[in-house]
């Protein structure tokens, strides 16, 4: 006869393959990196880690880029920008920046991709939205090479 063992608490066990994680950083964090967590998260769903940071935050996220992303069903209006840290980036597999420039620390082991695209500050929603369109092409392609499928519905 064997004793029997008190359960393992869940918190313990091992989870499986860990999941991505991916860090998006642009200067304010107020628009293209918002816009690009958005919809990493939107398409990736908890398959995936998000994170997006500036290093030199705005205060809010750009009025324009809520709207253009309201359009397609994504609510940033209770985002708020935030600060570029070295934690944040050794947490992550992925770093993909956005015009920041060498202001991302940089750490053997990860995946760097700068991403060229226009800054939607002081743009207009009309402005916008070809931004967040190639936004969202672009985290489709990065979902793809992942191996983390695209949500139902989406």
């Amino acid at each position: 006869m064997s004793e029997s063992q008190p359960p393992v608490p869940a918190a313990v066990l091992p989870s499986g393959p860990s999941k991505p994680s991916v860090l998006f950083v642009c200067v304010h964090n107020a628009g293209r990196s918002q816009m690009a967590a958005a919809f990493l998260g939107h398409l990736g769903g908890d398959r995936v880690e998000v994170r997006s940071a500036g290093s030199a935050p705005a205060d809010t996220v750009n009025p324009a880029v809520v709207r253009a992303m309201a359009e397609v069903g994504i609510d940033l209006s209770a985002e708020t920008p935030k600060v570029l840290t070295v934690e944040a980036v050794r947490a992550s597999d992925v770093v993909i920046t956005m015009g920041c420039g060498d202001a991302c620390p940089y750490f053997p082991g990860k995946r760097y991709l700068d991403w060229q695209l226009a800054d939607p500050a002081g743009q207009g929603v009309d402005a916008v939205r070809p931004i967040r369109d190639e936004i969202e092409r672009r985290v489709r392609a990065l979902l793809a090479e992942l191996g983390v499928g695209v949500g139902a519905g989406t």
